[in-house]
C-alpha cells in the first residue's frame, strides 16, 4: 500500500510556491519537501491541520491511498 501526498497539486491550483507555504505554516523547507515527495514516515495533525487551513482543502484534498499491485505489504 501506499499514500500519495498530492500537496504539489493543490500548490499549483493555489499558484502557491512550497517556500510561500513553508513560511506561512512554520515549517522548513527542507521538511516540507520531505512531506511533498512522500519520504516522510508521519505528519503531525497540527501540521496537517495549517497545510488545509492555508491552502483551503480537506485532508483528503492531499493523501490519497493506492494499494499496491498484491493488495497487501
Amino acid at each position: 500500500m501506499a499514500i500519495i501526498v498530492n500537496l504539489d497539486v493543490q500548490l499549483a491550483r493555489r499558484k502557491m510556491t512550497s517556500l510561500e507555504l513553508a513560511q506561512r505554516i512554520g515549517l522548513t523547507q527542507a521538511n516540507l519537501s520531505i512531506l511533498k515527495t512522500g519520504k516522510a514516515k508521519a505528519i503531525r495533525m497540527s501540521t496537517l491541520n495549517e497545510i488545509c487551513r492555508v491552502l483551503g482543502c480537506q485532508p483528503g484534498d492531499l493523501l490519497e491511498f493506492v494499494e499496491d499491485d498484491h493488495g497487501t505489504e
